[in-house]
């Protein structure tokens, strides 16, 4: 086994929670969007510099991360004057699966397991991506927490997924680049727990602490169904 591998008891998970932008899909697009994009587009609208821009929205953008609202395309359109749902759809073409997602994706069917897409991206934020990559076939269930009024990184949206879509927490693998949403699993119960350390394809590595981590889903490929039933 290499380095980036880690061997996961697939005989013991039931449901694979994946976690969309930097798990799934590639974090460059939102990466360009937040951080280049759009101040460049309100520096146009407000007749200011780039380099005014990015002062005044990187830390404002900051100051929601882990927030609902920091996810929330209605909250940042109305507070930046931009339509930001039209905006995304003008850089579409830049949205990317991560290298080994299909392959993960079809293995975990074919070992019969449930799939959960579970994410904090805005509804029209995920009916553009899950348009532009085709991924919705592989899914079970598909979660967005707008729906829930919280983000995966509060308790309160893990309580209400109990309640709506009961799974066995200490059956469930959860695999999310953000270690706030992990840790906000792990108290929920969620048994399993993996880090991606490499959600955006433009930036090396990251360290990861207190998980374990792979830098691609296709170090987690669980094995072939025959396989699974010896281990059990």
């Amino acid at each position: 086994m290499d380095r980036n591998q880690i061997a996961l008891p697939w005989h013991r998970i039931d449901s694979v929670l994946l976690d969309m932008d930097g798990t799934l899909l590639d974090l460059s697009f939102d990466n360009h969007f937040w951080l280049e994009f759009v101040p460049r587009r309100y520096a146009q609208r407000h007749g200011l510099t780039l380099g005014e821009a990015e002062q005044e929205l990187l830390p404002r953008f900051d100051a929601l991360r882990g927030k609902l609202a920091w996810y929330c395309l209605d909250y940042w359109s109305r507070e930046l004057g931009l339509d930001l749902s039209r905006l995304k759809t003008e850089v579409a073409g830049l949205i990317r699966v991560l290298p080994q997602v299909t392959d993960f994706l079809e293995a975990v069917r074919h070992a019969g397991k449930s799939l959960w897409l579970v994410t904090n991206a805005h509804p029209d934020t995920l009916a553009l991506k899950l348009e532009r990559t085709r991924l919705r076939i592989f899914f079970d269930h598909i979660v967005c927490s707008h729906h829930y009024g919280h983000p995966k990184e509060d308790q309160r949206f893990w309580q209400r997924l109990q309640r709506e879509r009961p799974l066995v927490p200490e059956r469930a693998l959860m695999i999310d680049d953000s270690v706030a949403v992990l840790e906000a699993a792990a108290a929920f119960g969620i048994a399993h727990l993996v880090a991606v350390t490499r959600p955006d394809s433009r930036l090396p590595p990251r360290p990861i602490d207190g998980f374990p981590a792979v830098e691609s889903l296709g170090d987690l490929s669980p094995p072939a169904p025959k396989m699974l039933e010896i281990q059990r």
